[in-house]
């Protein structure tokens, strides 16, 4: 274990006792029973980024008994700025933080961080005694010093006129820098007095910040109100929505029923439809028997019963086309209709035969015309379909269905 070489007490250090940042490394090290050392490992001179008590609370919970009112000593070793969260912590550690530290002392201060420590000792309350000394050796005698009694080091000096002033501006800094307390009252000395001008300059800054801190308030509430007002027709804007999907939904509702109505009434008429065309086919098996009987020149009979015959196969053509036509067809034949508008409601309907593989025949009694008339049909619908010589109507509106 070492040893202090100025009191000659036990230093205590163990590996957990650190805290790693970046660039450096806080070490925290216990002189005797109740004197903390605290200093930074690094290779190049740094900036003290963030204050956590958390090391201090795990050193004291695991050194000193509950009630010890320990010393701190702070080795400045390069170090030569710190941060504002590090401000923070001290704020934290002056006026949050417990136990109380009966002593906090810095020594080796570079000369760029002074006035921050300065600065420190300026805003601690009455409880706690802030000194600042050049080296360790300086900084342990004066703790000895202290606990034993010989020497009251906090009031050394402050009692003089100039070093109450600095203390007293300092602490006005603090309070409005790292605890922004705009509002306090700044007492100013006498207009004689060499620090007049530096208080009378703390005074306008203080007024200034008001002036921001109000001015930013303002802006704030400028922004809320925007929130506010654009959240506001927001919602307006969402709750339209509702209510348009809403009708939308009612009026596809009734779309729905509409359309559920008509496929009713075409079913029934499609019902009819082939009632009659039964009872048709079934007039027309009558009227052929008949013409069979009929005791007349046998070609006539026959030219008779082919017509009749005729008649039922378009009879037939029609009663499975009816039946036959689907969602699909309907979809082909919309298809169709969008790509080759040149097409009439007679090509349509031969277009829709062809794909459902009707021969020329069933095609043209079911349009009403003769089979030659057909073929001229089917030439000039080539034509309209944009077809090759070699490429058939059937070829194409089968790939043409294939794509739907």
């Amino acid at each position: 274990m070492n040893t202090c070489p100025v009191s000659g007490l036990p230093i205590t250090s163990k590996p957990h006792w650190k805290e790693p940042h970046s660039g450096y490394t806080k070490h925290l090290d216990l002189i005797g029973n109740d004197i903390l050392h605290a200093y930074v490992e690094a290779a190049h001179p740094v900036t003290l980024e963030t204050l956590s008590n958390e090391l201090v609370k795990t050193v004291l919970k695991e050194s000193t008994p509950p009630d010890t009112h320990p010393y701190l000593l702070w080795d400045m070793k390069n170090i030569l700025d710190v941060s504002y969260d590090y401000k923070q912590g001290i704020n934290d550690l002056i006026f949050h933080w417990g136990p109380k530290f009966a002593v906090v002392i810095f020594y080796n201060i570079d000369e760029s961080c002074r006035i921050i420590v300065e600065t420190f000792a300026a805003i601690t309350p009455n409880n706690m005694t802030v000194l600042l000394r050049e080296d360790y050796n300086d900084a342990i005698r004066t703790v000895m010093d202290i606990k034993a009694g010989k020497a009251d080091e906090a009031g050394d000096t402050l009692q003089e006129t100039n070093a109450i002033l600095k203390n007293e501006f300092l602490a006005a800094v603090a309070r409005i820098s790292w605890l922004n307390m705009y509002n306090q009252q700044i007492n100013l000395p006498s207009t004689d007095s060499p620090f007049y001008p530096y208080f009378k300059a703390l005074s306008h800054m203080q007024e200034d910040l008001r002036s921001r801190e109000a001015h930013q308030e303002k802006e704030q509430q400028r922004l809320r109100n925007d929130y506010e007002h654009r959240l506001t027709q927001k919602i307006i804007l969402m709750n339209a929505q509702v209510e348009l999907n809403r009708k939308e939904q009612q009026q596809f509702a009734q779309e729905k029923a509409a359309l559920k109505s008509r496929i009713s009434a075409q079913e029934m008429e499609l019902t009819r439809i082939s009632t009659a065309i039964g009872e048709k086919s079934s007039a027309l098996h009558l009227l052929c028997d008949q013409i069979k009987t009929l005791d007349i020149e046998q070609h006539i009979k026959n030219r008779m019963t082919e017509q009749c015959q005729g008649m039922l196969e378009t009879e037939l053509a029609e009663k499975r086309l009816k039946t036959e036509l689907t969602t699909g067809d309907s979809e082909f034949l919309s298809k169709l209709q969008k790509k080759h508008p040149n097409l009439n409601q007679r090509e349509l309907r031969i277009g829709l035969m062809v794909k459902l593989n009707y021969d020329t025949r069933e095609i043209a009694r079911s349009v009403g015309i003769s089979t030659r008339g057909m073929e001229s049909i089917r030439y000039r619908m080539h034509k309209k379909l944009g077809l090759d010589k070699h490429k058939s109507i059937k070829t194409y509106l089968s790939e043409l269905a294939a794509e739907m």
